[in-house]
């Protein structure tokens, strides 16, 4: 819901969200399919017509469906390619973005503000979760019961309520994490960027990402739907924002790919790029998501990417505790899961930083050839070309049982997504059929034939289900909810006959053979409430 303040503001909720940028919305979002009492707040009432993060990945992708969006709910520029050149080795590095994974593209871009809207239209849809702008938070207090926020309107009216927690996804100068007292650790770059995105760009923009690391002026260069198109340029020693935003010094930088009379700006920003992370996440009942918690640099489009990350790690846990289905110890792993793979995020922004943006001829002459030249080894090419330098969102330590070696299905990694038919024929994802629950999969196996009737009615009680995956062709043969693994991506993911216990947000918890029936299904619960 999004109503008038004077009607909407309640005493008390279940989470106040402070900020409805896409990291805040997506968290109400997803609180709201669980069914939790939810308001989000923001100084401003309306999106900002403005884009500013313009990449999503494969796993963005995927907890925006989590989040209830349809594929075509946003529109969207598949990316086949990322390039970066070197005006003096010329081409020396290239990531095959094309294809997809678990469902999805691999690299799009998109415009933040239909992004936004579209996720604040689908917290609309949830009657127990309210958006109200003209809000600023300013002050709050914790106790062993909850979180009390002090809030001010536009007209000087404060506002208290009353919250079991309180997240912060207020941007990079969130208000909530100095409140809690945690500073940003790392550091800002030297260099300004100027952003500028045109438009009435249908016909002429690239289709791919190119970054042309010359040490003169390194300029990222990417197209955005709506006909749109966006260059990066960093800024010279002794530059200024207001010679760099002149509309005449802009069209000059952009003549070799438009020419002047056909030039439409939509956009012209000067930023300062940062690479810094909280040293927690949390303080008692107070959460902090997105730009709050960390800041990436854009030189691997992984900003809002590990913004929606948070949200989907934390939402679920939030819920299970609200609802009764878990301890609120669980809740301490949000911070164990997700900054360590922030930190690792923002390590490779800055390392590829350093390839972007060379401080000179000779060093851009080392560094890109020395890259040009790992392509000479298949090796290194794959390992470059085919994303593996990313860090991949495997956990190493949280709320899921430790892992063993040699699994293919990993604990505390992402479980697989394909497609598969359900039983009335209609083909979807695979995670629309493991729908928003805890889940025990059963890899070609029914996974409740080794549960007893107590076993099976106490993880239903804590918010589990089940799924029988079976071959392409198989049909049901009990009451347990089953698919087709028709996409061919799930059943080879483990061994024949294996178990999965799969978390709201995807994350593998447990996993083992089909004797362990009991034995995951026990050792799951005992992770609920430890």
């Amino acid at each position: 819901m999004n109503l008038p303040l004077a009607h909407a503001f309640p005493d008390s909720v279940d989470v106040l969200v402070v900020g409805n940028g896409p990291v805040g919305a997506s968290l109400a979002a997803l609180l709201g399919r669980h069914g939790i009492e939810t308001l989000v707040v923001d100084k401003l009432h309306d999106v900002l017509l403005i884009p500013r993060a313009i990449a999503l990945d494969n796993e963005a992708l995927r907890i925006l469906q989590l989040a209830g969006l349809a594929e075509d709910a946003f529109e969207k520029i598949v990316i086949p390619e990322v390039r970066m050149h070197c005006p003096i080795v010329g081409q020396f590095g290239r990531a095959n973005t094309s294809g997809s994974l678990d469902g999805h593209p691999k690299l799009v871009t998109f415009y933040q503000p239909d992004l936004e809207r579209t996720l604040r239209a689908q917290c609309q849809r949830f009657d127990h979760v309210t958006s109200l702008g003209g809000l600023e938070l300013l002050n709050l207090t914790q106790d062993a019961q909850g979180v009390e926020a002090e809030l001010r309107t536009e007209d000087g009216t404060i506002h208290r309520i009353r919250a079991r927690y309180l997240v912060g996804a207020d941007g990079a100068s969130s208000k909530a994490r100095s409140l809690i007292g945690q500073d940003f650790r790392g550091h800002s770059y030297t260099e300004d960027w100027l952003i500028v995105d045109a438009r009435g760009r249908e016909k002429d923009a690239i289709d791919h990402v190119e970054f042309l690391c010359d040490h003169r002026r390194p300029t990222p260069h990417m197209p955005a739907p709506g006909g749109r198109e966006r260059w990066e340029f960093m800024l010279k020693r002794g530059e200024t924002r207001e010679q760099m935003e002149d509309a005449g010094h802009i069209a000059r930088l952009l003549e070799k790919w438009i020419p002047p009379e056909q030039l439409e700006i939509e956009r012209k920003a000067v930023y300062r790029f940062h690479a810094r992370c909280c040293e927690r996440f949390q303080n008692g009942r107070v959460f902090l998501i997105g730009d709050a918690a960390h800041i990436t640099p854009p030189f691997v489009g992984q900003g809002l990417v590990a913004g929606l990350r948070d949200a989907a790690n934390l939402a679920w846990k939030l819920a299970w505790v609200l609802k009764g289905r878990a301890t609120p110890g669980i809740l301490d792993s949000y911070d164990q899961e997700r900054r360590p793979h922030a930190q690792e995020m923002i390590a490779l922004a800055k390392l590829m930083g350093r390839m972007v943006m060379p401080r000179n001829a000779p060093i851009a002459m080392l560094v890109h050839g020395l890259m040009r030249l790992t392509q000479t080894i298949p090796p290194l090419r794959r390992h470059f070309e085919e994303l593996d330098i990313k860090p991949k969102n495997i956990f190493k330590q949280g709320l899921f049982m430790p892992a063993g070696r040699g699994q293919r299905l990993r604990r505390g990694g992402l479980f697989p997504q394909g497609l598969v038919r359900l039983d009335d024929g209609s083909i979807t994802l695979s995670d629309m059929a493991l729908g928003d629950n805890l889940v025990l999969v059963g890899l070609g196996i029914d996974p409740r034939a080794s549960l007893t009737a107590e076993l099976c009615q106490q993880w239903e009680k804590h918010g589990g289900s089940y799924l029988h995956i079976g071959l392409h062709g198989q049909r049901r043969g009990n009451i347990t909810p089953f698919v087709e693994d028709i996409g061919q991506a799930l059943l080879t993911c483990a061994p024949a006959g294996s178990l999965a216990v799969v978390r709201p947000d995807r994350i593998v918890m447990h996993e083992g053979i089909q004797t362990m029936a009991r034995q995951l299904v026990q050792e799951s619960l005992q992770l609920l409430e430890r």
